[in-house]
């Protein structure tokens, strides 16, 4: 069998464990998470075996420490992952909401509720742990998956996927509703984004690269997710001990993520009053500025030593996702937004001020899935808004857009009741 004709058979599986899927009730997806939770930490021995042959193969490939930490996997990260399983099975079932009805004067009683999607394809890299959760939210809303790792996980992936797939054996979910696209080479990625007709949807999670491939290159609808050139502007009008504060934690708390700040706008108004704390500040945390003439000129010099670099025009599109960020001074609100519209990514934008018209402002003229006021861009988060564990965060416009909960795996369909009614 070849290699195409091998993936869209596990497809085919998946279209069928799909119709099976969901029609079920909560309980019966609950218990099956909960089998799969149990089953993670009852056979966690055997997924730290897999991980260590990956990790063994990072190491002899020279990956960078920070990259291993990410990929490995002991019994308390296991632990976790389960426990994260338990979470989503605790949440609410979004399939069979209605998200409107009433009844025509007709008399024809209508309602639009929630379905699952069907079959969704998942393309993502690093982290094994996104292998059991993204499992664990497409079978919570309905719907069976195709997962497709980066081959840094091969093992760990497919050993986490053999034990929830035993898992469901004993439960009232088909196993194939969770299934291991075939392949560990570049084929099989593209095999899967060509099964229009099986596959109802793809998601990729990862790099601007991979999501930018997927994209481009899919004959399967796309929902696009992850990548995060995030801004703050600090406007004329700034608490500056506010805006530090928001500052360093959208900075520094978790640089590695798409929701961490990557480029810091300053209005000129308060650039003297602001910059040289927020650039000491900065530098003592370890990160490096790269800045434009006027941040620079707040340096003491403008090199590596003293944490300031020039720009280059490439810093202003960068998601660094390290300890790097892009700085320059705007003469207005109305430039810091232009600055955004220009090289922002439409992941998550910050303004600090005090001002209830700027804040007005900045909110209406800036397109993007997450707009703070106050506040950092880190909380652009599905954990933090309140909806539980998240695919994704969508930065585009159609379906979905900002964290993808259980209510974003979901589409509707119409349900229209009558008595005989026919239409003249």
């Amino acid at each position: 069998m070849g290699d195409a004709e091998h993936v869209r058979q596990v497809a085919r599986g998946a279209r069928e464990a799909a119709a099976a899927l969901a029609p079920l009730s909560r309980a019966a997806k609950d218990a099956a998470l909960r089998a799969m939770a149990d089953a993670l930490v009852d056979r966690s021995a055997e997924i730290i075996a897999a991980n260590g042959r990956d990790i063994e193969h990072a190491r002899s490939s020279g990956e960078a420490a920070a990259m291993i930490d990410r990929l490995g996997l002991n019994e308390a990260r296991v632990r976790g992952i389960a426990d994260a399983v338990r979470e989503i099975a605790e949440l609410p079932d979004p399939v069979g909401e209605v998200v409107r009805g009433y009844t025509l004067p007709n008399g024809l009683e209508l309602r639009q509720v929630r379905v699952p999607l069907g079959v969704v394809g998942i393309i993502y890299e690093g982290r094994p742990n996104v292998t059991a959760d993204a499992a664990s939210l497409t079978l919570k809303s309905g719907n069976a998956v195709l997962l497709r790792g980066s081959s840094s996980a091969y093992h760990s992936n497919s050993a986490i996927v053999a034990v929830l797939r035993d898992a469901l054996a004993g439960t009232e979910v088909p196993p194939d509703a969770v299934q291991m696209v075939p392949g560990a080479g570049r084929d099989s990625v593209k095999h899967l984004m060509r099964a229009r007709g099986l596959v109802d949807v793809l998601i990729p999670r990862g790099g601007a690269s991979l999501i930018q491939t997927v994209v481009e290159e899919s004959t399967v609808p796309v929902i696009e997710t992850g990548v995060g050139n995030c801004h703050v502007y600090v406007d004329s009008d700034a608490d500056l001990d506010v805006a530090e504060r928001i500052l360093i934690n959208a900075k520094v708390q978790r640089p590695s993520v798409c929701n961490a700040a990557e480029t810091l706008l300053v209005h000129a108004a308060v650039a003297d009053a602001f910059l040289p704390r927020a650039l000491a500040t900065l530098r003592a945390a370890g990160v490096t500025v790269h800045g434009d003439e006027r941040v620079c000129s707040y340096a003491d010099s403008p090199s590596d030593a003293d944490g300031v670099v020039p720009a280059v025009e490439e810093d202003w599109t960068t998601e660094y996702l390290s300890l790097d960020i892009a700085a320059a001074v705007v003469p207005s609100l109305d430039a810091a937004i232009e600055h955004i519209r220009r090289y922002g990514s439409a992941h998550t934008e910050a303004i600090v001020t005090r001002s209830q018209a700027a804040a007005r402002r900045f909110v209406a003229n800036v397109d993007s899935a997450g707009v703070m006021v106050n506040a950092s861009t880190r909380f652009t988060d599905g954990g933090e808004f309140g909806f539980g564990a998240e695919i994704g965060i969508s930065t585009q416009k159609l379906h979905a857009r900002g964290p993808m909960g259980l209510p974003e795996l979901t589409s509707t369909k119409y349900v229209v009741t009558g008595d005989g009614h026919i239409r003249t």
